[in-house]
């Protein structure tokens, strides 16, 4: 049984790799004369929407950036709000996330997380491990370049590297593809230290699209540009999926 789950998970790996930089909602929902805490909770709905939406296109991994290590500073009532709603998330979506095969991962740092945040994401995580439809991996208090430089800390200690390997230690799981596609909603064209390593070869999609009105045809569109520019170049994603060699 136990190899029968992990071949399907291996399965995803064949499947596109799509990380999401969420942003927006705090401005969506002040043109609309809500609180910015508003326009968190609608993220939320969008992201249950896209979750939904992205095996049906051919996802496999769905990374999100919910929170970055730079948003502590923030103000107090606005980041206490945000992880409101993750305790909400964790404690509310897990039955669905079973349910529709999605296995949840959360990346990023959680000593700095309230109170029992950790424990439910540890409760989260082994409840929907079997999942074999959709990788979603949930950053939270990431950084990239903090995810680099942990790795390279804990490769000092090693006597041979390889890219693998390596590749290991900054994202924590073995054989995960690398990103094909990073998409930023509300206009900005940054990465804000968003899947720095994972992402190398990514092709980025920027939209002046909210993230609360991000939608299942909005991410058709992304997955249709970035296929038409591979099908252009020649299956420039593929590249990252090739051997890599040694460090």
């Amino acid at each position: 049984m136990q190899s029968d789950v992990t071949t399907k998970q291996a399965k995803l790996q064949e499947k596109l790799h799509v990380g999401i930089i969420m942003d927006g909602n705090g401005r969506w929902a002040t043109r609309r004369g809500l609180s910015r805490a508003r326009g968190h909770e609608a993220g939320v709905e969008t992201i249950r929407r896209i979750v939904e939406a992205a095996p049906k296109q051919g996802i496999g991994t769905l990374t999100l950036y919910a929170f970055s290590t730079d948003n502590w500073r923030r103000p107090k009532t606005e980041v206490a709000a945000l992880m409101t709603l993750l305790r909400f998330y964790l404690a509310n979506e897990v039955a669905s996330l079973v349910k529709n095969g999605v296995r949840l991962t959360v990346i990023g740092r959680r000593d700095r997380l309230p109170e029992g945040i950790a424990n439910a994401i540890a409760r989260a995580e082994q409840a929907t491990a079997n999942g074999d439809v959709l990788n979603l991996r949930i950053a939270v208090d990431y950084s990239a370049r903090d995810a680099i430089l942990n790795a390279a800390a804990k490769a000092a200690a090693l006597t041979s590297l390889t890219r693998e390997a390596f590749s290991q230690l900054v994202t924590g799981e073995a054989g995960l593809r690398d990103v094909d596609l990073i998409i930023r909603t509300s206009g900005e064209k940054r990465l804000s230290d968003f899947l720095l390593w994972e992402g190398a070869y990514a092709e980025l999609h920027f939209t002046e699209r909210m993230w609360p009105e991000f939608e299942a045809v909005d991410l058709a569109e992304a997955l249709a540009s970035f296929h038409g520019r591979e099908r252009r170049f020649g299956g420039l994603q593929s590249m990252p999926l090739e051997p890599a060699p040694s460090l």
